[in-house]
């Protein structure tokens, strides 16, 4: 009886969404602390900055993806769309292979990083909003139409994406194969500060329509009865989302399915308040990450590559999700 107490009192607090934020973050700050601190070789320094490097890029991956995906999953009321699925990794690739196509890969290897970065975040987020700047507030259609147009857009661009790439040669090909892969242990030091600035930018531009976002999950037709300006608040939004998936894409490159994957677990462990999801997606995020690298390297030995894993099981997400019938 001693032991069943506390048990329960615990189980309790997890099932609180302040105690289960509290957990996820909690656990995601020890996955942080074993990543940097095993196992370090005798020239520890070395070892730690590039531990710490990729530490920072996985956490600023799953910080702009995990708040991007419950953004857009609340302006379009569903649970399975994100804005990979929607097409915004693939303008990153498009993009790429324009650029290999039109000038040759020696500018995609050679270009400084920073400069590359900002060239990609400008032409990504930029072309981002214009379109649903010009779809959704210029010629006001409807957002469900907006995003039918966005899902067309997506398979418009993977399909000029692949014909470019079956008319390049082998080397160059295979240089864009390699960007088309997610990698959150290659990250570049230099690319980190702007990243994370922009994602925290982006970030606290949306605390003070912290209570719009709430009352924005409830549907559009009940968001402007209870007094939200829908339109600009979705904007907002959009801007937003833009920064942080054309930030992160272009750090660690396209991750379609990891959004889906931690924005749902947060859903479960703490609701659709934004204040405590957005927060518990990125923990997740962080845990997924950080603990798939560590069964990856301590475990299995690098017998694969964690971006695979996440869209492997990522896809099977989304297949468990539409078949259950929880997209909304």
């Amino acid at each position: 009886m001693s032991l069943t107490a506390p048990v329960r009192r615990a189980a309790r607090v997890l099932r609180h969404p302040t105690g289960a934020l509290l957990a996820l973050t909690a656990g995601a700050l020890l996955l942080v602390l074993l990543f940097l601190f095993t196992d370090l070789p005798g020239k520890w320094e070395y070892a730690l900055g590039l531990r710490g490097r990729t530490v920072a890029g996985m956490v600023i991956a799953a910080a702009a993806v995990g708040a991007a995906t419950v953004l857009f999953q609340t302006i379009t009321s569903n649970r399975i769309l994100t804005p990979g699925i929607m097409g915004f990794d693939a303008v990153f690739l498009a993009i790429q292979t324009l650029v290999a196509f039109a000038i040759g890969p020696a500018l995609l290897v050679a270009a400084p990083p920073l400069a590359s970065w900002l060239v990609e975040l400008v032409l990504m987020a930029g072309s981002i909003v214009l379109l649903y700047w010009w779809l959704f507030v210029r010629r006001r259609l409807d957002l469900h139409v907006i995003v039918l147009a966005g899902l067309v857009l997506g398979v418009l661009f993977r399909s000029v994406t692949a014909f470019l790439q079956r008319l390049l040669d082998p080397d160059t090909f295979a240089i864009l194969q390699n960007l088309a892969f997610a990698s959150f242990t290659s990250v570049d030091r230099e690319l980190l500060v702007p990243t994370g600035i922009l994602v925290a930018v982006a970030l606290a531009s949306l605390w003070p329509i912290r209570r719009e976002l709430d009352v924005l999950s409830l549907g559009e037709t009940t968001a402007i009865s209870l007094g939200v300006e829908h339109r600009r608040v979705v904007m907002h939004v959009i801007v937003a989302i833009a920064a942080m998936v054309a930030a992160s894409t272009a750090l660690v490159g396209p991750v379609t399915f990891f959004g889906l994957i931690i924005a749902n677990l947060a859903y479960g462990a703490v609701g659709h308040r934004h204040l405590r999801s957005i927060p518990a997606a990125i923990a997740i995020g962080v845990i997924a990450l950080i603990g798939g690298q560590l069964i990856l390297a301590r475990v299995l030995g690098f017998g694969t590559e964690l971006p695979i894993v996440i869209e492997f099981v990522g896809g099977i997400f989304f297949i468990v999700l539409v078949l259950t019938g929880r997209a909304r």
